[in-house]
This record gives C-alpha cells, structure tokens and sequence, in this order.
C-alpha cells in the first residue's frame, strides 16, 4: 500500500472554493494520486508490485547470499538458541493495544488516515475457521493465534515452535488442525519453515515439536497450501509436492513431484543460483469423485520451462495440455490457487501470468476460472479478468495499479459451503460473485480514496464512507459462531470479518466489514524502532516502520497507537530529546521527516502550507540505488548530523528541521552497482558497508570508511575466500561504534555459515571487530549460535548487544560469550536500540515493539 496523501500533496492544487478533502470536487486528484502509484508514491519510477517484488528478492538476499540455505539450519539455529545461558528479565511487550491506520489526530500528507482499514495488525498469510467459534489465524511472521469467540480474544499457539512464519492451514475431516510453516507469498519478508504440524485438540492444544509430522524433509522450506483427498494430505512446498498419509503421522514424507530435482538440496545442482525458483509448487486440485484423480499448479512467478499444470500418466506426471479456457502453457501459468465446492459441483481457480508481469504494468493476473462440472480437469471457462474486476466499483482503475498487479503476492478463493455458486476472490481487495461469476462486487475495497463518499474529515473514520479492509489479501475462511455464518479474510492488515451473505451499497461495497486486530493480538511485523522523550512531558514517544502498515507512534499517555505515516515504513530515527521529532524511511530512501509527531487535521488538502510532513529523500531515491529497506543514521554525537545510504553515502547537517532533498550532499560514491548495507556515525567518522552485486549471482560486499564531510575516504580491502577469522563473504547487515572510540567498530553479518550455505566464501562467524577503523577484523562470534544478525549496539559500559533472526542476545562487559536476552518467540528482531531510559528496545518482524532492561 502506497501513500495516498504523498501523492496527492504533490501533484495537485485544490481549487479555491472547493470542499476541503473531498473527491467529488476534484476528481483530477486521485486520478493523479492512482497514476502516482504507478511510480510507486515514491518517485523511482516503478511500481508497487514491482517494489515488492524486489523487496521479496533483496530480503531473501540478505539471508543466502553467495549461495543457498541447506535444510536444518533455522532448526539447528533455535535449538542453538535455547541452550545459550539467560541474561535473566523478562521483555516488556509495547505494542500490545489496538493500533488505528485512522487515527484522527494524523491526517497528514504522508498518512493513510481516513482510508478505512481501521483497526490493524500485522500480515496474515493462512487462516481456518469451524462451526464452533473457533478461528485460526496463521501470521508471516508472528506465529499461529487461536479465538474461540468467533475472531477476537486471540491467543497464541505455535510459540514453541522453530519457526514462526506461516505457510498454510486446514482443518480436516477428523476436527484436526494442520499447520504447515514457511511463507509462500514470496514477499519481501517471507521465511522459511520447519515443516508441517498437527494439533488432534485444536480448541485447547499448543503447537509443539512433538506435533510435527514426518522428519525433516521439509525443513527450510516455504508451504503455499495443505489440500486432502483419500487417505493423503499434500503439500505444495517451495521443494516441489510432497504428501503423507493422514491416518498413519509417522514416517517421512514421500516427494510425489518436482519438476527440476537435480536443483533440490542435495542434487547436483543444488548450489546453482537459481536452485530456489526450480521447484516451485503452488498448489494441487483434487477430483471429489475419485481422490486418486489429481492436478498439480506448479510454476514460479517470474515464469520457467517447467510452469503448467501435470496429472498423472501411466505412474509419471505428465503436463496436461488442454484444459478448456484455463491457459496450460508456461508462458502464461505462474502463481494458481484453487478452491472447491463442498458439495464438489464446482472448482475455481486463480491465475497469475509470468508473461503479463513482464510486459503488462497495470496487471499480472490472467483470470479466474470455473470448472462448472467440478473436474479438476476442466473444461475451464474464464469468469473474470482485471478488467471486469476493476469496473466491478474497484478502487484500482488507473493505468499501473488495476486488480491484480500482485497477483504473484495476491491470492485467495473461497467457495461458499452451502452455495456453489458464492465466491469469494482475494487480491489485493476482496471481490464476491453470487451467481459463479456473471456478476462481481468488490466488497472489500482497496480503500476508501477516491469514491464520493471520502472525505478528510478528521470527525469521521472514513467520510461517509463505511469501513473496508486493509489491503493485499492472502486467506479466507468460512467459520460459525452462534449460529450465524461469516467469511474471514486475513490480508497485510490483520484480519477481518463479515457475514457471509452480508449487505452491500450501491455500488457493491460491503456494508458490514469488522477488524478483528482488537490488541490482543500483535503480528506487527517492524522494520525500525524509535525512541524520544514525549514533548507532553510524561514518559517517551515510542514508534517504528511497518511492513505496509506505515509508522507507529505510540505517545506515553495513549491507549491506542495511531498511524502518522503510511505505505511501508523502513528505517526511523527520533530525536531521544523529542518524540515527536521523527524521519521515517517509506522504501528506497524515500525518506519524510516532521516535527510535531505528523498531527494534523486535514486541512493541508485546501491550504498546502499546513503540511506539517515533507520529503526530503537523498537523491539516490530518485535513480533507484538504494535497497528496498535503506539505512539511515544520526550522528552517535550531533544528533544533527544524519547519514544516508545508497549508491552514495549522503551526509547532512540540519537534523529534523531539513526541508529539501537539495539538503542532502554526497559524501562517497560506493561505486556503480554498490548500494549500502549499514550505515554508522561518530564525531563525524561514517562507516558504510555495501554489497553489489547482492545476489547469488556473483554476491560481492564491502566496507568504505570516511569522513561526513566527504573527505578521508577509502575502501576496505576485505577478503573473498571466506578463510577462518576473516570477515565472510555474506551480507554486511549491521554496524555498531564504541561510544568511547570512533575506531573502534563491530560489525553484524547476516546469512548462515558455510556449513549450511553452499556459496563462495561463505566463511563462519556473525559477529566482527576492529580496533583500528576497519583495517583488521576479528571473529568476536565464540559461543554464538549460527543464525542471521541484523543490527548491534554498543553500549556505553562496553557491553554488546545483537538482534538476530531469533531473538536478542548478549555480551557483558570484559566477557566472551554471548547470553541470550530474555525469552521471546522465534521471531526475527531486525533492529535493536537503546533508549534514554536506559532500556533496550528491540523491533520484532513479526511480534511487534519490546524493551528490556539489563543488569
């Protein structure tokens, strides 16, 4: 989701006389707010889908670069985790209370206040639900939470678990409750698994290890769907289909299909670069007459030789040539989701095509289809298009942004149980059909902006408007409670509900959507923390950059956080002096700041003056030569001085009071090709690590050294071979001064050793020190576990803190070994820092905002 409000500041002018923030008296402005998405509402001349997609990549980069993960080793890592001595404490959990994308008292021009998402939490990637009142939400990254109340009152239920990333769930025949982990949306953020787990008692039981089935083979992998039919469940995994016996839990599971199996982990071409795109299986339909009839979507977004759909021929599977309308070429086949009627009259599927997302900017999805006799293998006809869809009232209706220009990222189908006919369809907004797709309502809009009935008034959620969903939908279920029916849908916002043949307006917009992210759960999936003093004068102003759900702030006397800047949200600073002093990075450098926390009434859509937000992104934002989620600093001693990085390393001096991009001045060329990685400052010393290429496909990193005034600088000679003791070639994610000495300096690197990574120079270790500016390095890892690390600080006493793919850990004063920082789940941490209370806060990427004292 972009920021509506970015777009529309700077490309419009109200006319005079107008009704301050409403569309109908200047519908030129979102037609220009819609064509701004096109350029991604940042400026770098690409679009949404296109910055997830490289987001997707770079993230993944990060993680297996020079090579490719062998299976085991985020297993391996948690139980690593587990053994490490206890720094003792308990975590404070932050962020766990309501949080309002609407929150009135920030309508400015970054924010996507007043869109109608309301209540929100993080990305929701699988969810199931029964006629008990019993729902089940799977999060990308925060883990399984269970509500017996028919959605609300959440509790989590997989905490125990090695891997907290959600790939599917499904309840079968017997009331049980699957869960197979590793997120399969291919998304900036999505994590690999530790394979799939039952629950007999899913109203009471908690995943636990002892519920996994089979062994290890699917181990770090990601899992799109879990479907049954007979006696088997199948898994459509990123390591190609797999299936088990339902009745019998033991033993491992058996490989029905994968179409490259020498690019599988131990094949012969295992460690080839493109290994991870070479078995991608998205999902299987079963025929309900006869189980063993059954057809595989297999095929990467992006497009492959191997794309189509395969039955099974005389023992081998075969690729199917004709289905009826549905395509079955490899060109056109990428990303399929079906779903079918309970009473097995019908199957329906979703198609996203690798040749429309290469050549079509508006949209990548093909169609959707039905099969009206409910044989997987057709004959298909095509009951929608992105056409039909957008002129179904969609809020996607401008060149670069109509339905289904995330159909790679996008997808749910849910049929009706008691209505064949009845479907509900997920993009990125929610679409229903109640006659098997001669009609279509986009019951849940992408948003509100744009329609007659929006406006800006901060008295109201969303004018006149009722509420939608959040955008980008990835699950659906169909649940009861009390007697009465209701579809839920879990998209980047959390979840949500209605009834399942609930009320519409006019114009097909659903009348009766419901969020169900009340604070009692917390998926909020961070990028970035920032503290400062409150200006209020009580407590600190705690906030941070979201994935697609802009930037938190959390004042010392709320009850509700609120949203004051919108889209993604990347990295944050805040001044530790006033809370409400805040930058904070969208994507690739684009980068607003404000000083009064972003309050605002609106009233800058008719007087452009009273923006109290503004953009002043480093130049390299306009070029796109920045990484997806970019790193910026402040000055460890001037808090004025800020440090940016992309391409160049950007240095300015006017602290949160900068207004332009002009502001900004070139402190270093890192070289063609080189974005940075990290970024640190002290007393005007700037350290900027970088990689280029940052891919599988000849990974190259290193490290420049200068001064912010642009003099002094010299790169690292760093070396390639991954020898023992010297820095690894893998991602340089994290650097970190001593408070006491700007030469002395630690770096954090991301990916696995070389024991699990099959990649040139992949090296051991995590954790790296120098004594002499980045000369000479030394590996300070000792005793900690092989697992990712994203940022480090240093504190003041000498004392080491490090955020890992796993939690936090840390290494007192005049010690060696490294103890573990309290107990949170297995979720990322992807920034830590420390407050002007003297605690340590850490952002989750799936878990939401924790702070922490140590002793």
């Amino acid at each position: 989701m972009i920021s509506a409000f970015t777009a529309l500041a700077a490309l419009t002018a109200i006319p005079a006389g107008a009704a301050p923030g409403h569309p109908a008296t200047h519908p030129r402005a979102f037609n220009q707010v819609m064509a701004a998405a096109d350029d991604g509402g940042d400026g770098d001349g690409g679009g949404e889908a296109d910055e997830i997609a490289e987001g997707a990549d770079q993230f993944a980069e990060a993680r297996t670069s020079p090579g490719t993960i062998a299976p085991g080793a985020f297993s391996a890592a948690w139980d690593a985790m587990n053994k490490l001595p206890s720094t003792g404490g308990d975590w404070q959990h932050l962020t766990g209370l309501k949080y309002n994308s609407d929150d009135p008292r920030y309508r400015d021009v970054d924010s996507n206040s007043s869109g109608g998402s309301g209540l929100v939490t993080g990305r929701q990637s699988a969810m199931a639900a029964d006629d008990d009142g019993y729902v089940y939400t799977g999060s990308a990254g925060g883990g399984v939470w269970r509500s017996s109340t028919g959605g609300g009152h959440w509790q989590p239920i997989s905490d125990q678990l090695p891997a907290q990333a959600t790939g599917a769930l499904a309840l079968d025949g017997r009331g049980r409750l699957w869960l197979a982990t590793g997120e399969a949306t291919t998304n900036a953020d999505a994590y690999l698994g530790s394979g799939v787990y039952v629950l007999t008692h899913p109203h009471h039981d908690v995943f636990s290890r002892y519920s996994r089935v089979g062994g290890s083979e699917l181990d770090s992998t990601a899992i799109h769907t879990l479907r049954f039919g007979g006696d088997k469940v199948w898994a459509s995994t990123t390591h190609g289909v797999w299936s088990h016996s339902l009745s019998d839990l033991r033993g491992p599971w058996k490989l029905e299909f994968a179409p490259n199996p020498d690019y599988l982990p131990g094949g012969s071409l295992a460690s080839d670069p493109n290994a991870p795109y070479k078995n991608i299986a998205n999902d299987v339909a079963i025929d309900p007459r006869d189980p063993s009839k059954v057809m595989l979507a297999v095929g990467w977004r992006s497009g492959d030789d191997y794309n189509g759909f395969y039955s099974k021929v005389n023992g081998a599977w075969t690729r199917v040539t004709s289905l009826g309308a549905l395509p079955t070429d490899a060109d056109t086949v990428g990303n399929v989701t079906f779903a079918r009627a309970k009473d097995g009259s019908r199957y329906y599927a979703i198609n996203q095509s690798p040749t429309a997302l290469a050549t079509d900017p508006d949209s990548n999805l093909d169609g959707i289809y039905e099969s009206a006799t409910g044989d997987p293998f057709g004959s298909w006809k095509r009951i929608a298009d992105s056409e039909s869809l957008s002129a179904a009232h969609s809020a996607l209706n401008a060149p670069g942004f109509m339905p289904g220009v995330q159909a790679w990222y996008n997808e749910f189908l849910q049929v009706d149980p008691t209505d064949a006919d009845h479907v509900y369809a997920g993009l990125e907004e929610v679409y229903e059909t109640k006659d098997a797709g001669t009609n279509w309502s986009t019951v849940g809009a992408y948003w509100n902006f744009g329609f007659p009935c929006w406006s800006i008034d901060p008295s109201k959620q969303t004018g006149d408007c009722a509420p939608t969903t959040h955008s980008d939908q990835h699950a659906v279920a169909v649940g009861s409670y009390h007697g009465k029916r209701y579809v839920y849908v879990g998209n980047d916002g959390g979840v949500y509900k209605r009834p399942l043949n609930g009320t519409q307006n006019a114009d097909g917009h659903a009348t009766d959507w419901t969020p169900l992210n009340d604070g009692t759960i917390d998926t909020l999936q961070y990028y970035s923390v920032g503290i400062g003093r409150d200006p209020s004068g009580h407590g600190l102003a705690v906030g941070g950059g979201l994935q697609d759900n802009g930037q938190s702030i959390l004042r010392s006397t709320d009850r509700v956080m609120g949203s004051n800047f919108g889209g993604d949200g990347g990295d944050t600073l805040t001044d530790p002096a006033n809370g409400c002093d805040i930058a904070q990075e969208y994507v690739y450098l684009a980068v607003n700041v404000t000083q009064n926390c972003a309050v605002n009434d609106g009233s800058w859509v008719s007087d452009p003056t009273k923006a109290t937000s503004f953009n002043v992104a480093p130049p390299d934002n306009a070029t796109s030569e920045a990484r997806f989620i970019a790193p910026l600093a402040a000055d460890t001693e001037n808090g004025n001085l800020w440090v940016a990085g992309g391409r160049h390393v950007w240095t300015q001096t006017q602290g949160y009071a900068i207004r332009s991009a002009s502001q900004w001045t070139d402190a270093f060329d890192l070289g063609q090709g080189h974005t940075a990685t990290a970024v640190a400052s002290q007393g005007g010393k700037v350290y900027a690590a970088w990689c280029g290429p940052c891919n599988n496909q000849g990974f190259t990193r290193g490290i420049a050294v200068g001064n912010a005034d642009g003099t002094g600088w010299h790169q690292i000679t760093l070396p390639s071979d991954g020898a023992d003791g010297t820095v690894p070639n893998r991602y340089l994610a994290g650097l970190a001064i001593d408070p006491a000495n700007a030469g002395h300096v630690y770096l954090a690197v991301n990916g696995f050793s070389r024991h699990w990574t099959e990649g040139p120079g992949a090296g051991i270790g995590h954790v790296f020190e120098s004594r002499d500016g980045g000369t000479t390095w030394s590996d300070i890892s000792a005793n900690l576990p092989d697992v990712p690390t994203d940022s480090l600080v240093a504190m003041p006493h000498g004392g080491l803190v490090l955020a890992t793919d796993l939690g936090v850990v840390y290494r007192a004063p005049g010690h060696t070994g490294w103890q573990r920082v309290g107990h949170l789940p297995a979720v990322a941490v992807l920034q830590v820092k420390s407050g002007a209370d003297g605690r340590i806060y850490a952002a989750t990427h799936g878990r939401g905002l924790y702070a922490i004292r140590l002793h």
